[in-house]
């Protein structure tokens, strides 16, 4: 008895650490890309990302005590992200500069915070969880790993901006990949669990001995007087567009955590109250206005988190508040966030891509009780087609649509949802799908 309660502490360690490095590659990625679009100087970045890795940390801590109590992870939101850095792309068109945009983005990111706080108590979630059927969210789940599945595996051959790869650092995530699968499918006991922990180390040493120390995801030190700066975007303004576009984000992530955590019931084998999603959307959303403060993306629970437990298998909230409490950790130490930043991204996108194979299957398994044929088909086949082709398009494409729908209808994972809602709610799919015939009784 004491023996197995020592063994579970004992694996508690790597498999924080393995959480980790799974918050760490999550959420680095915003602020540094983020950063850059905006023009912002190395120090500044640095100091965004030591904010998002505390606040982000901290969050799941929170929902993982008084939230959704899952060990599911909560940061910047993929909706939010690829929105954002749409704005500013577009910010050309709109005769605006990017200080402008930012200011704007920030009224945006507050207001859709506050009202998101508001639909929460209000028990907006009814009608939400009315309106997101199975279909909706199995949808969602296809279209989220189809662009995630696209960003790592960008990530993973070194894709660049000009079209090329790296044939070399290609053959390496391969190996990566391999290794990885191997040990999930062939280690026996807790070893399987550790497998993306056993890929990153293995992948970043065999990293260094092909390449070198190059490569990495980091950026310069920041001051440690700067960290904390308020409203570094600037004094939030209130672009009517611009919160227009902000709601409806707001509108998806919500249904972001609804997927999650209807996918979460299935792990854990329960049902969430109503409170713990009116708790799980209250907390996301005031996290989201305090991270609006410091110039950050609002928060959203990642239904990714789905995918790495169901290849980890470990379920444990102790699991996840550890890595958030060493994520925050990482954030409150420069040196722990500059030696962490030289994690190579092919490493880190290899490893998830396979941790996200996962998800592919969580929502295959969402669709396969709904009953398709040659009509029923339309009901998921179009949104997530219409999806996936526009994910294929470069952002350059939609610069002839006003200024203002450009991020919106350049988002195909955003498209492929409102989509899927509408064909949902408006047509009678039951009258489609084949009656089930009476058998005569038996004599």
């Amino acid at each position: 008895m004491v023996w197995n309660k020592y063994k579970d502490h004992l694996s508690l360690l790597p498999a924080g650490v393995q959480w980790l490095i799974f918050l760490f590659t999550n959420t680095v990625l915003v602020p540094l890309s983020v950063g850059h679009a905006l023009g912002m100087t190395a120090a500044d970045i640095t100091a965004s990302m030591q904010r998002s890795f505390i606040l982000t940390g901290l969050l799941c801590i929170v929902q993982a005590l008084w939230g959704h109590r899952y060990a599911l992870m909560d940061g910047p939101a993929g909706i939010w992200w690829g929105l954002v850095l749409g704005i500013i792309s577009s910010a050309p068109a709109m005769g605006v500069n990017p200080v402008s945009v930012a200011a704007s983005l920030t009224g945006g990111f507050l207001l859709a915070g506050i009202i998101g706080s508001l639909l929460a108590l209000l028990g907006f979630l009814k009608l939400l969880q009315r309106i997101f059927t199975p279909v909706v969210m199995g949808i969602y789940l296809l279209l989220l790993t189809f662009q995630l599945a696209n960003t790592f595996f960008k990530g993973m051959i070194g894709y660049s901006a000009g079209g090329t790869w790296d044939l070399k650092l290609a053959g390496l995530s391969l190996v990566i990949i391999l290794f990885v699968s191997f040990i999930h499918l062939k280690a026996k006991g807790k070893l399987s669990q550790f497998s993306l922990l056993l890929g990153i180390i293995a992948g970043w040493i065999a990293y260094v001995i092909c390449f070198g120390s190059s490569g990495s995801m980091g950026a310069a030190s920041a001051d440690n007087t700067a960290v904390w700066q308020w409203m570094p975007w600037g004094r939030p303004t209130f672009v009517p567009g611009i919160v227009m576009v902000g709601l409806l984000a707001g509108l998806v992530n919500m249904t972001n955590t609804l997927t999650s955590l209807l996918a979460a019931d299935k792990l854990y084998q329960q049902q969430a109250t109503e409170k713990q999603y009116i708790r799980s959307l209250l907390f996301t959303n005031l996290f989201s206005v305090a991270g609006a403060c410091f110039g950050l993306i609002p928060f959203g629970t990642f239904a990714s988190s789905i995918g790495f437990l169901e290849n980890t298998k470990v379920l444990r909230r102790s699991a996840l508040m550890t890595g958030a409490a060493l994520l925050m950790l990482v954030g409150l130490i420069p040196a722990l966030s500059s030696w962490l930043a030289l994690l190579p991204m092919s490493v880190g996108s290899a490893v998830l891509f396979v941790a996200y194979l996962q998800m592919f299957g969580t929502a295959l398994n969402t669709l396969g009780r709904t009953s398709l044929n040659s009509k029923t088909i339309y009901r998921v086949a179009l949104p997530v087609l219409t999806g996936i082709g526009i994910m294929n398009i470069p952002a350059s494409a939609f610069a002839d649509f006003p200024p203002l729908l450009t991020p919106l209808a350049s988002n195909g994972l955003v498209v492929g949802v409102i989509l899927a809602l509408v064909m949902e709610n408006l047509v009678p799919w039951s009258q489609f799908e084949p009656k089930a015939s009476s058998l005569p009784a038996s004599k």
